[in-house]
């Protein structure tokens, strides 16, 4: 049984590596005009959301 153990993990190492693909990069896409328009939507209320708690903050 212990003869086999060493024998086996280098069958499964050797059958990983013969049939693994290559990897391919992906590709990235261009954000669309409505994604844009969200993510500027997302700044612009995380700027006044920082502002409002500055201000909450400085009244104590």
């Amino acid at each position: 049984m212990r003869l086999f153990l060493p024998l086996t993990g280098f069958f499964v190492l050797a059958g990983s590596r013969l049939f693994a693909e290559s990897f391919d990069r992906p590709i990235p896409q261009a954000q669309s005009a409505t994604a844009e328009l969200w993510y500027a939507l997302a700044c612009i209320t995380l700027v006044l959301s920082m502002v409002v708690v500055q201000w909450l903050v400085s009244r104590r």
